[in-house]
């Protein structure tokens, strides 16, 4: 059961090196990637990266392979960044409690309308910025349900069993997440779309 041309399942279980090596430098980028977006420090996502492997490398005989190998390393990954992620906030109301859209309450909020920007603008590194601050107000749990879904591009499917939840938990989270992100990026996109339009 090869996962790529460099190592297989098989290798690793039997502790080839070699082929531990082969996986590290296929996932690394990767996981790299969700440890920085979960906690927007390079040390810390380093020291996850390297703690997650230690972990997969002292753990690979009790992969079944009843996952994919990548969905396994990303919840290694994101369960590392959410401890880091709980000790620096250990008070959170539950992420699971049922969203409150009372008319007249959180659904009419006004919100800016982002439709005239180009695709572009939602690329620049100011926005990217500004999204990585909105997404430090998100809880761990939505916060992991966001990055691994829409800035990882895992499907529902693999995000949630990543997450070790339901797919209709991870929809609930991500639900939550998307909304809090638009509330908070609204006024700079908003801004941005009187800018374009008048510029």
């Amino acid at each position: 059961m090869k996962q790529q041309a460099g190592f297989s399942i098989e290798e690793l279980r039997s502790g080839d090196r070699q082929a531990f090596a082969a996986m590290v430098d296929e996932y690394s980028p990767k996981l790299y990637r969700l440890a920085l977006r979960m906690l927007g420090d390079p040390h810390e996502a380093e020291d996850v990266l390297q703690e997650s492997f230690l972990k997969a490398f002292n753990a690979i005989e009790q992969f079944e392979g009843r996952s994919k190998l990548s969905t396994w390393l990303y919840r290694i990954t994101s369960n590392e960044a959410l401890m880091r992620l709980r000790k620096k906030r250990p008070t959170l109301v539950s992420v699971d409690e049922p969203i409150q859209l009372d008319m007249g309450d959180t659904i009419a909020r006004q919100l800016e309308d982002w439709c005239c920007l180009p695709e572009e603008e939602f690329m620049t590194g100011e926005a990217m910025v500004q999204l990585d601050k909105a997404m430090d107000d998100l809880s761990p749990a939505l916060k992991a349900a966001f990055v691994l879904r829409d800035l990882q591009g895992l499907s529902t499917e693999e995000a949630a069993e990543a997450l070790e939840i339901s797919e209709s938990a991870l929809k609930t989270r991500l639900s939550r997440a998307r909304l809090q992100l638009r509330e908070s990026l609204s006024t700079y996109f908003g801004d941005r779309a009187r800018e374009y339009q008048h510029g």
